[in-house]
């Protein structure tokens, strides 16, 4: 298949060379799905050693001489490849940097170290005890610090970091995003608060649901998407809800079920179904090679995101799924699909990034940015985490967490290391800037109206989904979008549903 889009005959040794690599890319994110999903809690240590044995084994192949002598003759005839062939190069340059920079003893003490990890944060959240935690994520945040040095960087030792999950990204990209978000949302955010179109709270979110009648629901919604369950994917119940891509003919999502504020529940599922739409739309000419995957975080999220929210969270969907939520939860008989609108778009200061909406979400994220930077430099020492947490949150988003659970141990990311949170702003400003540009080519919103997501995921799948890794990040954009990221997108798009007509 991949013979098709790989012409040069160099390339095709190369990528011929990497397969086992890819073979054990599979293989660990399998596991990684089991660990959250069917493992028993002490299988916890044997995993992780296996798992490190198993990343050892794919660095040794990215280290060979005879790889880098391939991939440094493909290089010397660069001008000659054509777009598949020069990603390929690219995203093999990153891995075997990386490879090559991180020493394997390092590399088998992080796997062991973050697979044991997430046991231990399941437990800590579970009894609200960062103490639990405490040595894990100090050991951790060694690790990364080890990370950045061994990788390089320019600026911020953070640099690092943040381009292990958003290739090219940086501490003066995020601060100039966050430059322009920050106060632009605090003053959607002040007047949201001032004029009370959008409820602090709904009746809804402290009404009981039946986990079978939930989960019934959110299978009929991921039907509506087509998302094709047994076929090529799964769809399962985790702790924190995640999607695995083992190829791009077995992917995975999961949710969870709180029994009660039924919107979680239903919005985690859209949320993941988004990301795994786009390992399923990625070309079936690049299965088999590592540019079967998404490119990046941020371009991951902007997917989950688009759906979750612009799609999930606006009054033509509320007004098309209602009956098919009905259905299922006869409660919501008693509301109109105008009250649902609004119970999907509470708008006020929340203490979990999950729940949080559209208008504070980013400020969330902005808290963990910081805090990171922070904790890679040393200015924030892990015992001063939670209360440093407190305020800086109280300051940000207006409230002070009360437990462990609802601050420092919120989210299970820093079991598995630091420098993916920025993800989640980049995602919702490609999802708005996305959003500008798709409502030029299509009526948008009768297509959600009459339930035809078609034109919709053909759209994502031509302008994001099926280049996989091919293109980096801000390339990918370019060549989409013909413009970079940019955040005034996503004040636009929440100006005008929070403060519009």
């Amino acid at each position: 298949m991949s013979q098709e889009v790989f012409k040069d005959e160099n390339i095709r040794k190369i990528v011929e060379k990497v397969r086992t690599v890819w073979a054990l890319d599979i293989a660990d994110s399998l596991m990684g799905w089991d660990i959250e999903v069917l493992m028993p809690q002490e299988g916890a240590t044997e995993r992780g050693i296996a798992r490190a044995e198993l990343q050892a084994l794919g660095q040794s192949i990215l280290k060979s001489k005879e790889l880098r002598s391939l991939v440094e003759e493909a290089e010397r005839n660069i001008e000659k490849l054509n777009d598949y062939e020069r990603g390929l190069i690219r995203v093999l340059k990153r891995r075997i940097k990386i490879a090559t920079a991180i020493p394997e003893e390092v590399l088998k003490e992080y796997v062991k170290t973050t697979s044991e990890a997430t046991i231990q944060w399941r437990i800590a959240r579970s009894k609200s005890e960062y103490g639990i935690f405490k040595p894990y994520l100090e050991k951790i945040v060694d690790l990364m610090r080890k990370f950045a040095e061994y990788l390089g960087y320019e600026e911020h030792p953070y640099d690092a970091l943040l381009d292990l999950y958003e290739e090219g990204f940086r501490t003066r990209d995020a601060d100039k995003m966050f430059n322009v978000l920050e106060p632009g949302i605090r003053r959607i955010f002040s007047r949201v608060q001032r004029e009370g179109r959008y409820r602090s709270k709904h009746e809804l979110e402290d009404v009981e649901y039946n986990v079978d009648d939930m989960k019934n629901l959110n299978l009929e919604i991921l039907k509506i998407f087509e998302y094709p369950l047994g076929v090529r994917s799964r769809f399962d119940v985790s702790t924190h809800p995640f999607t695995t891509s083992i190829g791009i003919r077995d992917v995975r999502i999961t949710t969870r079920y709180e029994g009660k504020d039924f919107k979680r529940s239903m919005y985690s599922t859209i949320h993941e179904y988004g990301h795994a739409l786009y390992e399923l739309q990625i070309d079936e000419r690049l299965s088999g090679t590592i540019l079967a995957t998404g490119v990046s975080g941020g371009i991951h999220e902007s997917q989950s995101r688009f759906w979750e929210n612009i799609i999930g969270r606006s009054r033509v969907f509320a007004e098309a799924i209602y009956p098919t939520i009905k259905k299922h939860l006869k409660f919501v008989e008693k509301y109109t699909p105008e009250e649902l609108y609004y119970y999907f778009n509470t708008v006020k200061p929340s203490l979990i990034r999950v729940d949080a909406d559209e208008v504070t979400y980013n400020l969330h994220i902005l808290l963990r940015y910081k805090l990171e930077k922070s904790m890679i430099t040393g200015e924030v020492r892990m015992d001063e985490l939670p209360e440093v947490w407190n305020s800086e949150f109280e300051r940000l988003i207006g409230i002070r967490p009360k437990k462990d659970s609802e601050g420092v141990l919120q989210d299970i990311h820093w079991s598995s290391g630091l420098g993916s949170f920025c993800n989640y702003t980049i995602g919702n400003v490609v999802a708005a800037q996305i959003l500008k540009h798709m409502k030029r080519e299509m009526d948008f919103e009768t297509q959600i109206a009459k339930l035809n997501f078609k034109p919709i995921r053909e759209y994502l799948r031509n302008k994001i989904h099926m280049w996989g890794s091919v293109y980096e990040p801000k390339e990918l954009l370019k060549r989409s979008f013909n413009e970079e990221m940019n955040p005034e997108h996503l004040l636009k798009y929440l100006e005008e549903k929070y403060l519009g007509g």
